[in-house]
């Protein structure tokens, strides 16, 4: 039997294996460094798919990588990159991104090419690592790099007083450091047909359940210089890009990324929403927007001033841009009915 009929043979009788499981096999019939050539010629034709790490790498059947773990790895040079033939290059060496559903195959698409874009463009690190992932029905990606990081970069270029207000501002939508060449809006989208979203950065993460229904906002220990980015979706995942876009469109006639929705708790650390000034915070930006939503849920209490401020004066300025109050309790509904009537 050839030496590939063998490793095949090996292939389908396990569902997974390692090099050194081939060369016990064959008993010294041929040497680790051809068993080698021979399994790495097999994954690049895709008749095997690679996973674990280098020292610790395995092998198994395509079939047979939905519940292995199985992951794809590349490090970059930072040097005239295009996000469309990296992920081209991927999609060759896991042949189980061509088996996707449409759905979701655009979906990965959209938020490894935006994630990737902005590793290129604006983290100024001189290598960028990429790995794709499908483990036991789930899709995941990450993008890493060694740069600037991206709550530092937006923090820098916008003037902000600390990485928690660049994280605020991100959350909006169309945050971008270089507006002349980009609308700022691939963070929020892909955080948005994400299962669930992370970025780290430095000191800060940021992670992103559409699964649960929330965002966390936390500190990372230890700290990861430059960002990295953790996008991940079930495989069959019923979630569509199109409705994701229509969910934060005012005019379905004239098509645009005219509204918002903001959780009102990130934007107040350790304390409770009485000033004008968090006010201002969490409003500043918004005026880009035609529609919205402040969504109140965990906030027990607000401010006259506050509210004042939100329910009042910033509409007076900004009379085309709606803001819509959600999830409020009783106590919070109050003190937005009396600003509003005010």
């Amino acid at each position: 039997m050839a030496l590939r009929d063998i490793i095949l043979d090996t292939a389908s009788r396990r569902q997974a294996f390692r090099t050194a499981d081939v060369i016990r096999a064959l008993r010294g019939r041929a040497s680790r460094q051809h068993v080698s050539a021979t399994i790495n010629r097999l994954v690049r034709e895709g008749r095997l798919i690679k996973g674990g790490s280098t020292r610790g790498a395995f092998y198994a059947l395509p079939r047979h990588s939905s519940t292995l773990g199985v992951a794809v790895r590349r490090r970059l040079r930072n040097e005239s990159l295009r996000e469309e033939e990296v992920l081209d290059g991927l999609r060759r060496r896991a042949p189980f991104l061509g088996q996707l559903r449409q759905n979701v195959s655009g979906i990965l698409a959209y938020a490894f090419c935006e994630m990737l874009n902005n590793a290129i463009e604006h983290s100024g690190s001189r290598a960028v690592e990429v790995e794709i992932t499908r483990v036991g029905g789930v899709l995941a990606f990450v993008v890493n790099d060694f740069g600037v990081g991206a709550f530092r970069n937006v923090m820098r270029q916008r003037n902000l007083n600390s990485e928690l207000e660049a994280i605020q501002d991100i959350l909006k939508g169309k945050t971008t450091t270089t507006p002349a060449a980009h609308s700022g809006e691939g963070i929020f989208f892909t955080s948005k047909v994400a299962d669930v979203f992370s970025l780290e950065s430095f000191n800060y993460k940021l992670r992103v359940d559409n699964v649960v229904g929330d965002t966390f906002v936390g500190e990372r220990r230890p700290s990861k210089r430059g960002t990295r980015v953790t996008f991940e979706i079930a495989e069959r995942s019923a979630r569509r890009l199109d409705d994701i876009f229509k969910k934060y469109v005012t005019d379905l006639e004239e098509p645009a990324f005219d509204r918002s929705e903001i959780q009102v708790r990130l934007y107040a650390h350790r304390t409770i929403y009485i000033s004008r000034s968090q006010a201002r915070r969490l409003l500043a930006g918004l005026e880009k927007f035609r529609a919205v939503t402040l969504d109140f849920s965990g906030v027990e209490i607000v401010g006259q001033a506050f509210v004042d401020e939100v329910f009042r004066v910033f509409p007076g300025h900004h009379p085309e841009t709606a803001i819509i109050p959600a999830n409020m309790n009783d106590a919070v509904r109050f003190m937005v009915s009396r600003a509003r009537s005010g």
